[in-house]
């Protein structure tokens, strides 16, 4: 029986030093891969760097080829300069525009990346304008169908739609038209389901193919064809058919937010062979960003006081989350006396196309609307657009943004930034392939206090920026270094190890108990073992977000029949806390950031003095630092070449470590096994 026992203790002694050299392990894995992912941004700003300097043979490359031939005279270069100015009321076109439209009228199929308000439109109005037939235009929204309608009646210019909401009478009268020699229409505007299900439309295409009157296909928001889209809707997935059943049609593709690998996806699903890609810059410099922190409340009451203000007699769009929302805070704005009305998914047609008829008119002052009301939505003089609360993703906040100001006129961009509203959305995006990732980015770009926040919308669009062309256009350029940074190491040890400790009494734990019980409220168990912090609410908030957006914390979804929670668990970078090197530095703003036409107002400023501490990230950076010069590509390939090496020394001193964890913790079962002979 001793002798029993003394092999217990040895193993006993074995195990705790193979469970101590596993811990060492998981800390070192964890430093490596976060060594791993600051050598693979620096990869890609090297090799973004690298490439720029070579895609400027190719910009040459594209001039020569595309746009020089786009500049001469054409055939129908005469007509559709007299349309633009007869019809159009324009005297010139936009950039690309003219590009545009000439490969339009020479039978080129095109995808279009230009920014909400830039005209995208008229590249394929006017070749509609000027040639026979009609032009196929397929649009995601009604509320875009019944902009564009309302557009084109107002200059005279025949425009029909076929959607749900569409009368006998009235699709009678555009079947009848799309097979009639004398086009009584230039453009027909249909949803991609009407395409997908309806027999009886694609017969009289196919109808009108054969008799040549359908001239072209207009695909509008085509980035809603790629499930990597920000808005990806399935019934696009099948417009294949109409370059299939049409391929002497030109199609042209026209988005605002796609990116390269977007695009190639459409062009997979769309069925085109070798499109042309014209992609204006994304920058729209009258437009002013900036990002505001929400009261309990909501914010709407400070929403109202600058439309009443600020915008007095100015037209404008506050967006909100939910149809829920939209209803309250229009009745709440309604209650302070400002013409505002709502719009969602769920309201009849016949409401729907009132409110933006009303609002179009300047009947009433502000839309308050789900992301229902938007894409293509072509009001030029709105002065401001407010997020009640965040999106769902950069690109969505910039197209969504983009509705101000399309009069080149200054405008504002507000959102309001919630931590509650980033775990309502999250459950939102639960499901798509990229939700979290890309409201993730949505996040960074609200908790910023240092970075220009064209600087960051550049980044989702694969553009360099130069900080100096914001022109103080955002609130973090016009404020300057209008921070401080703060070692927050010890309550991110603190808050993670909460969560950590919960978990192993099989607790799960939301974001909203997270913060109640650090502050030493909500469960009186979990209370007992937590380490109560003196921090302000609004500094606990952004600690547990800055945490869960850089890993510390990570999603832990559970599904219900009605409902999905979400709750926070111990992230891949949670380890590295346990080291005593490790060290996690945050900024913070020293004052609430002024709003971007006008001079601050004192009672607001007095509100939202609390909000002063809202943190930032920013770790120390390990490793020395390095000088880039665009100037000498040899330093570039030698930089490069670096990072390269050292990724690949990381790689393999990763690989080691996690080799050398699991073997130790294959050793470690044995042990317990041998303990449990042993007794």
């Amino acid at each position: 029986m001793g002798n029993a026992l003394v092999r217990v203790e040895a193993v006993r002694a074995e195990l705790e030093s193979v469970e101590a050299e596993l811990e060492v392990l998981e800390l070192q894995i964890s430093e490596l891969l976060e060594k791993q992912s600051s050598l693979t941004s620096r990869k890609t700003v090297f090799s973004k760097k690298d490439l720029q300097n070579y895609e400027e043979s190719a910009y040459v490359y594209r001039f020569l080829v595309i746009f020089l031939p786009l500049l001469i005279d054409f055939s129908w270069s005469e007509e559709v300069q007299k349309k633009l100015e007869s019809v159009f009321k324009l005297s010139k076109f936009r950039p690309l525009q003219q590009a545009a439209v000439n490969l339009g009228m020479a039978g080129k199929d095109l995808f279009l990346v230009m920014p909400t308000g830039r005209g995208k439109s008229l590249c394929y109005q006017l070749p509609a304008v000027c040639c026979k037939g009609f032009t196929l235009v397929i649009a995601p929204l009604v509320s875009l169908m019944e902009d564009q309608l309302m557009y084109l009646k107002s200059i005279n210019v025949p425009a029909v739609t076929l959607n749900a909401s569409s009368t006998k009478e009235e699709s009678k009268f555009v079947m009848a038209g799309m097979i009639d020699t004398n086009s009584p229409f230039k453009l027909l505007y249909v949803t991609p389901e009407k395409i997908a299900k309806s027999k009886l439309l694609m017969s009289k295409l196919e109808k009108a193919y054969n008799m040549g009157l359908l001239s072209r296909i207009a695909v509008d928001e085509v980035h809603c064809c790629s499930q990597w889209g920000h808005d990806f809707r399935p019934d696009y997935k099948l417009l294949g058919i109409l370059k299939r059943q049409f391929p002497k049609v030109p199609l042209v593709g026209l988005t605002a937010t796609a990116t390269s690998s977007v695009l190639q996806d459409c062009q997979k699903i769309l069925c085109i062979p070798q499109p042309v890609t014209l992609t204006a810059p994304f920058n729209r410099p009258n437009l002013y960003y900036e990002v505001r922190f929400k009261d309990n409340d909501g914010s709407t009451k400070e929403i109202a006081a600058l439309i009443e203000g600020r915008y007095r007699d100015q037209s404008g769009i506050v967006y909100v989350f939910s149809q829920k929302d939209a209803e309250a805070v229009s009745a709440d704005l309604q209650r302070r006396g400002i013409l505002a009305q709502p719009y969602h998914a769920n309201m009849e047609p016949a409401n729907k196309s009132l409110v933006h008829q009303q609002w179009s008119s300047r009947k009433i002052q502000v839309v308050v609307a789900t992301v229902a009301f938007g894409m293509g939505i072509d009001k030029a003089d709105v002065r401001f657009v407010i997020h009640h609360t965040i999106s769902k993703s950069m690109e969505n906040y910039y197209q969504e943004s983009g509705r101000a100001g399309r009069d080149d006129s200054p405008a504002d961009c507000i959102v309001y930034y919630g931590f509650a509203d980033i775990f309502r959305i999250s459950t939102l995006v639960v499901m798509e392939n990229t939700g979290q990732q890309k409201l993730q980015n949505m996040v960074a770009y609200c908790q910023n206090v240092d970075r220009c926040r064209r600087a960051m919308m550049a980044v989702h669009f694969d553009e360099v920026w130069d900080d100096e062309e914001c022109n103080q256009m955002c609130d973090v350029c016009r404020h300057g270094n209008d921070y401080i940074t703060m070692d927050v190491t010890k309550h991110a040890r603190d808050v993670v190890g909460m969560v950590e400790q919960a978990a192993s009494l099989g607790e799960k734990m939301t974001p909203l108990k997270v913060c109640e019980t650090w502050m030493g409220k909500g469960n009186a168990k979990l209370r007992k073992m937590t380490k109560v912090t003196n921090l302000s609410r609004v500094e606990v908030e952004a600690i547990v977000a800055h945490l869960l957006l850089h890993g510390y914390f990570s999603e832990d979804f559970s599904f219900t029949p009605y409902t999905t929670y979400f709750y926070l668990k111990a992230g891949r970078r949670a380890a590295l806390l346990r080291s005593e090197n490790h060290s996690v530095m945050m900024k913070m703003r020293r004052r609430v950031s002024v709003p971007g036409q006008g001079s601050p107002d004192a009672a607001s400023s007095v509100k939202r003095f609390h909000t002063l501490c809202v943190l930032f990230w920013s770790f120390t950076v390990v490793g020395g630092s390095y000088n880039l010069s665009l100037s000498l590509s040899l330093s570039l390939s030698l930089s490069l070449s670096l990072s390269l090496s050292l990724s690949l020394s990381l790689s393999l001193s990763l690989s080691l470590s996690q080799h050398r964890f699991f073997t130790l913790f294959n050793e470690k079962e044995k042990l317990i096994g041998k303990i449990g002979m042993c007794i």
